[in-house]
């Protein structure tokens, strides 16, 4: 019997994040933001000593890692046409920037999976725990889910 746990950072956290999709037709063309959220499923077929499948607590350091690449970040595709641009808007203090493999919610959900899978093992959960999937989301009615 497979046990889940759930570990959502929420859009009141502030992950308030810009980015484009320069490869856009529409108005997603151009820089936007949102306050991006995060739900992360943990699942175990048996639960640790104190009956987890992980410990909440022992998730900072994750939620760490999100503040470092999304909490007032200017996100930027590293194929972006106009990288060159943003690198100068960084020097000069006017972005946070963070290049990334892509923009976008799947991209996000993608990025946060692997990242998260990765600490998973390097915080000690070996086998025990995988990560289900990993929802990004814009705001209420737009997100992006990756799975396993």
């Amino acid at each position: 019997m497979a046990h889940q746990s759930t570990k959502t950072y929420g859009h009141n956290l502030g992950f308030s994040a810009a980015f484009r999709q320069w490869r856009a037709d529409s108005h997603c063309r151009f820089i936007h933001g949102y306050a991006m959220a995060f739900k992360l499923i943990f699942e175990a077929d048996e639960l640790d000593a104190t009956n987890w499948v992980v410990d909440f607590g022992s998730l900072k350091p994750l939620k760490g890692i999100l503040e470092d690449n999304f909490d007032h970040k200017t996100l930027v595709a590293e194929d972006d046409p106009e990288l060159e641009t943003f690198k100068d808007l960084h020097n000069k203090g006017l972005i946070q920037m963070v290049v990334v493999p892509a923009c976008g919610c799947e991209a996000f959900a993608s990025m946060v999976f692997e990242v998260a899978e990765q600490w998973l093992k390097d915080a000690g959960y070996g086998d025990r725990v995988k990560l289900v999937s990993v929802e990004a989301a814009e705001h209420g009615a737009n997100s992006a889910l990756r799975t396993r």
